[in-house]
């Protein structure tokens, strides 16, 4: 009989699936590797299965053990089946951003599931990262698999998902694209199919407010990227050790828009019901795939997860509309309400040399409460009169001093098509204004006032 031991032992071998109509006016042949076709329905059985084993070599998992981790839900999923399969327990730690599907799952399935916030810095003790940690040490009998670290994620995908890629084009592939979260599936697969073909080219997809592209792009880890968005499982704040970056030749950048759009497409004109971060890969890639590749070329997109874990939100009308995302919306974005100024409105900024006196005078002058600081044309930090009132009132000696010395730190920059719910989420009163890059005029600024109007004209 051809009979499975444990659920375990179908993972892998998936199914490559071309893109027939969302790929149909791009050169070269587009096509999805459908990681859903896994028992836990993402790629990340994969890396799950192989974190757990490699754990039991080493003899830091033992009989009766318990499985802490961090996950935005799949790597949780991944291994809950794995401890089923071999009798552990799990502990997994989510933020609040992830949907309300994942959690149930996971409760589904036995684990115990801490959620926690998801606008804090990741060594906040209340991060999910730092939860899971805590609870790890506050656990006898426990692992933390850190999948962020634990290069037994990356190795999963060398020695599983890369063959099988390669396999199934015949040898063919030319270029390979997928989403970065932790790096694993990206950064595997790159090494493995680079050592079969070092021209084989690698595009990694990221999100706004993530961290990922400038710094391959510059070297620098920008904390001026960092900023919340929605799209789950894509794009970090911090660099986990399964990202290196040699192995990505390129990135691109996908907004939470363009990505909730084009999972719903591929539900509705190729039949593939995936996940949000699936419609981030395939938008970035094809973005990229336009300007860069010829007839002959074959691209691999992995589309990691299945379109359950988001039936409440991008496959939800009402939560698309609410946040802007399809066209019959009534809500405003940044680009909306920059694209709303009167054509003479200048942003003012202040570059960091120049007094605080003189800084407070062209405030004034400006009639404006708050200016970004720059440096060299960039923004290093921000002045804010009611927070600049208090340390005058304190010191007025510091009237005589520079702006670097009082300044608060850089406003945020989002993309345009930031939607006013999370531009109110944002903006507040120790916050109180973003910056947005407007390709005809340079930075756009939006302050609170401008935020408040908009509700208005809804």
């Amino acid at each position: 009989m051809n009979v499975h031991e444990s659920i375990v032992d179908t993972i892998g071998n998936t199914p490559l699936v071309r893109l027939n109509k969302i790929a149909r006016d791009y050169p070269g042949q587009i096509l999805a590797k459908v990681e859903y076709f896994n028992p836990g329905n993402s790629m990340k059985d994969r890396m799950a299965l192989k974190m757990i084993e490699d754990a039991e070599r080493a003899g830091t998992l033992k009989p009766g053990g318990t499985i802490i981790e961090g996950t935005s839900g799949n790597t949780g999923m991944g291994l809950a089946l794995g401890a089923i399969a071999k009798g552990y327990k799990c502990i997994f730690t989510l933020a609040d951003k992830q949907s309300q599907e994942k959690i149930d799952i996971l409760r589904a399935v036995g684990a115990e599931v801490f959620v926690c916030p998801t606008s804090v810095d990741a060594d906040d003790p209340r991060s999910y990262y730092s939860v899971a940690q805590q609870l790890h040490k506050d656990t006898p009998n426990s692992i933390y698999p850190n999948q962020y670290d634990n290069l037994s994620n990356s190795l999963a995908h060398y020695e599983t998902t890369g063959p099988e890629i390669w396999r199934d084009t015949d040898g063919r592939v030319t270029h390979y694209a997928a989403g970065v979260g932790t790096g694993g599936s990206m950064c595997g697969v790159s090494k493995y199919l680079k050592e079969q073909n070092s021209s084989i080219v690698t595009v990694g997809i990221d999100t706004y407010g993530s961290v990922f592209k400038k710094y391959k792009e510059t070297g620098v880890f920008d904390e001026k990227e960092i900023y919340p968005y929605m799209t789950e499982g894509i794009g970090e704040d911090i660099l986990p050790k399964n990202v290196d970056f040699d192995l990505i030749d390129h990135f691109v950048k996908v907004t939470d828009k363009d990505a909730a759009i084009m999972t719903r497409k591929l539900a509705r004109e190729e039949g593939l019901f995936c996940g949000w971060s699936c419609g981030s890969a395939v938008s970035g890639a094809l973005e990229w795939a336009r300007d860069n590749m010829t007839d002959d070329d074959v691209m691999v997109i992995i589309l990691p997860d299945h379109g359950t874990r988001y039936l409440g939100k991008v496959y939800n009308d009402s939560w698309m509309k609410d946040h802007g995302f399809l066209e019959e919306r009534d809500y405003a974005s940044a680009g909306d309400i920059i694209g709303g100024y009167a054509s003479d409105r200048k942003m003012l900024s202040i570059d960091i040399n120049t007094s605080v006196s003189d800084a407070v005078h062209q405030l004034t002058e400006a009639n404006l409460s708050q200016a970004p600081v720059t440096e060299g044309g960039e923004f290093v930090g921000s002045l804010i009169d009611s927070k600049l009132l208090t340390q005058m009132i304190s010191n007025p000696e510091i009237k005589e001093q520079s702006v670097a010395e009082v300044m608060e730190k850089p406003f945020q920059i989002v993309p345009k098509d930031t939607t006013l719910d999370v531009l109110a989420s944002i903006i507040n009163r120790d916050n109180p204004a973003v910056l947005v890059p407007d390709d005809s005029k340079g930075m756009r600024i939006i302050t609170q006032h401008d935020v408040l109007k908009a509700v208005t004209e809804i």
